[in-house]
């Protein structure tokens, strides 16, 4: 096939399919008895003057720059003046096989504050940590000063305790008050285990679910989940007789899960989606018997940490400050569900002018406060939407609360369709809508006058049949593709006539010679000279007669030469005349017989 074949082969009724087939089709709307959808350079050849070529576009609808602190400003900023990401908000217009492309900036801001929630396993073989997370709230703030604000700090139970399987509670809702942390996480108490995983998942899932009851800010979230064991995920609810999967939805009531009854735990996936859909980053906590367990969680959670906490919980504030700056350091990016037929690509351009592609454009890491990456992230569509309406998609780094909002615009017709006439006369018996200079067929008709029933025919793709070798042209352009036949044109001589399953041949296009036809000595047949006997060439102009050739003494060409089309061509350097007798520099008679 020909490099533009594939805009053929598509077989495009219309512009808009025209269009979607791939950025390099063109629709010609000339009367034209040639293929209307082809390649744009193929159109352009054959002199096609009003070529449909719709084109995508870009628009920025909200650019807020990023905030660039200056050094000299001591006063902090509230987390509405801090932008980290730019662009806001964009609309990209997509025609299929058409990338757009915009620019994603990332700065790391100094002063963005950080909600921080404690969530705890109260478990007996955590008694001494309790004791030592009982001043977490005031050392915490007290001990990194350099960090963005942590404004809030709160511990949660997540363990199975004696009187209530599976269950969490949430005890503090999330504050600036450190003092009050202090005091309600002296009034814990531990509890015993039914067996030696732990529940965290239940308390995880709810943590990130109750967003009012918690009282996440839109800031930086991180969740600290402290524990020396385990954890149960989806299927181990069975052993309790639980097999309901879990809602992901929130169940506090008076700060108490309330359905650890009814619900089997949540699967490490579900866990996954709502820890990214509410933007929160966690660090797990845990001691060095469960490293390896934890680690491979670590692997599935996008933007997760893991540190190792002593026996006694002693190192847990050097252990979230660890885990923060190493969570802080990295940018991942993802987006939101893609509408069918729509594909996005990232590259990365990171600290240094590092380049990324692929699953690494998507991420940079050692970004330290002031430091700006940037992405180019391409989005591109490969068909229209069945119902080619705008869709939005979010795209944001993990664990961040900022996004960028990309309302995507579908190209799913040419601009010529909106001038389109239905029933006209131009479509056979008012059977479609001529738009773009061709009949857009009504339901169950096809043709390129909408001339078929599809009842009447094998195939949609009537103009197939009526273009050879793949070519172009329909019927060669000698005819008209009638329901899959040519129908070759009529000439205003009635001798001359086209002929061929493509119209392809005619008894007048042949080789002349003297003027003409065949040199008067054959017949024109598909545009070739057939020969009447002792004729030959490609225009009947050779004689295969000998006797113009022969010599007085009977020889052809006097045996100096060939006799060609009636003509003696003489090889001797010697001889010369119509039949090489004639020899000017040869001895006479005389000469001989001196």
């Amino acid at each position: 096939f020909s490099e533009g074949s594939i805009c053929i082969k598509a077989n495009a009724q219309s512009c808009g399919e025209c269009i979607q087939v791939a950025e390099t089709c063109g629709w010609c709307t000339d009367e034209s008895k040639s293929a209307r959808c082809d390649d744009l350079e193929s159109l352009k050849r054959r002199n096609c003057a009003k070529i449909e070529n719709p084109r995508g576009n870009l628009e920025i609808n909200t650019n807020k720059p990023v905030t660039n602190r200056n050094k000299d400003v001591t006063e902090k900023l509230k987390p509405e003046q801090i932008t980290q990401i730019q662009p806001q908000k964009l609309t990209l217009t997509l025609r299929s096989g058409e990338a757009q492309t915009f620019d994603l900036k990332f700065k790391r801001a100094e002063d963005y504050p950080i909600d921080l929630y404690y969530l705890m396993d109260l478990s007996f073989s955590m008694k001494d940590d309790l004791e030592n997370v009982k001043n977490l709230g005031t050392d915490l703030m007290r001990e990194i000063p350099s960090c963005p604000n942590i404004s809030t700090i709160n511990p949660c139970t997540g363990n199975q305790n004696c009187t209530s399987p599976f269950s969490y509670k949430n005890v503090l809702k999330l504050t600036d008050k450190g003092d009050e942390f202090n005091r309600l996480v002296s009034q814990q108490q531990i509890s015993g285990n039914l067996d030696s995983s732990e529940g965290g998942f239940d308390a995880l899932m709810q943590v990130a679910v109750c967003e009012e009851q918690i009282g996440w800010r839109n800031v930086t979230r991180l969740l600290v989940f402290s524990t020396d064991a385990g954890f149960h995920f989806a299927g181990d609810g069975k052993l309790g007789g639980i097999v309901l999967p879990n809602d992901g939805r929130c169940h506090l009531e008076n700060n108490i899960y309330t359905m650890s009854h009814y619900y089997d735990y949540p699967s490490i996936a579900h866990l996954v989606q709502k820890l990214s859909d509410h933007n929160i980053q966690t660090i797990f906590a845990v001691t060095e018997e469960f490293q390896p367990v934890y680690k491979e969680l670590k692997n599935l959670i996008p933007k997760s940490a893991v540190g190792t906490l002593s026996s006694n919980s002693s190192n847990v504030i050097k252990l979230i400050i660890d885990a923060y700056n190493s969570l802080s350091s990295e940018v991942i990016l993802e987006n939101g569900r893609l509408p069918e037929g729509v594909s996005i690509t990232y590259k990365s351009i990171c600290k240094n002018g590092v380049e990324g592609t692929g699953d690494k454009g998507r991420q940079c890491h050692n970004i330290s406060i002031g430091d700006e990456v940037t992405f180019k992230i391409s989005i591109e569509s490969q068909k229209c939407p069945a119902l080619g309406k705008s869709e939005t998609i979010k795209v944001k780094p993990l664990g961040f609360t900022e996004e960028v909002e990309v309302v995507l615009n579908f190209i799913c017709d040419c601009d010529c369709a909106k001038e389109g006439e239905p029933q006209s006369e131009q479509c056979h018996e008012g059977n479609g809508t001529f738009e773009c200079g061709a009949c857009k067929c009504n339901e169950g008709r096809i043709g390129r006058l909408c001339e078929c029933s599809k009842d009447e025919v094998r195939t949609e793709d009537l103009d197939a049949n009526c273009r050879k070798d793949n070519g172009t042209d329909i019927c060669s352009n000698n005819g008209d593709c009638v329901c899959g036949t040519c129908e070759c044109k009529k000439r205003d001589n009635p001798a001359e006539i086209y002929s061929g399953k493509y119209c392809e041949c005619d008894n007048f296009n042949c080789d002349r010679s003297n003027n003409k036809l065949c040199g008067g000595h054959g017949r024109c047949d598909c545009r070739k000279c057939i020969c009447d006997a002792n004729y030959t060439g490609s225009g009947c102009d050779c004689s295969l007669e000998t006797s113009t050739c022969l010599a007085k003494n009977g020889q052809i060409c006097n045996g100096r030469g060939i006799c060609e089309c009636g003509v003696c061509k003489c090889t001797g350097p010697k001889f010369q005349g119509p039949t090489c007798e004639i020899c000017p520099t040869c001895p006479g008679v005389c000469a001989e017989h001196k």
